[in-house]
């Protein structure tokens, strides 16, 4: 078992930043999606779900959806930020239906599995008002 932390870097090089303080996600309920050894699924990439990602990974076995108040979870909806498994990221991708990408928020152990220019393919990018 692993106790040191990996690196706090994001795929693009820079400081690694917080993913979502609510709903409160990553590995060690952070706000980050930071990993280390015993963290099998690598809960390295910062998505913003989508219903089509959710049904998905629920079809999976993964029900990301329904809370669970025994692990202080409380569901997520679409448009939540949440630090997803690499690989399950990956099989959404292959079934299209994978979600968008907070790239200064996934860790770089992302690339392991993902390639970086798929992962900036996906890029979430915020919706600006006309007048902006």
């Amino acid at each position: 078992m692993s106790v040191e932390l990996t690196s706090g870097r994001n795929v693009l090089g820079g400081p690694l930043r917080a993913c979502s303080f609510d709903p409160l996600t990553g590995f060690f309920r952070d706000g980050c999606c930071r990993t280390r050894g015993e963290d099998e699924g690598q809960h390295v990439i910062c998505a913003r779900v989508t219903q089509e990602f959710l049904s998905y990974s629920l079809s999976q076995g993964n029900d990301l959806i329904t809370p669970r108040p025994e692990w202080r979870f409380s569901g997520l909806k679409p448009g939540d930020r949440w630090c997803i498994c690499a690989t399950r990221w990956m099989q959404a991708w292959q079934a299209g239906v994978a979600p968008p990408v907070v790239l200064d928020c996934t860790h770089e152990k992302a690339l392991e599995v993902v390639p970086l220019e798929v992962l900036q393919a996906y890029a979430y990018q915020p919706v600006r008002p006309d007048n902006a």
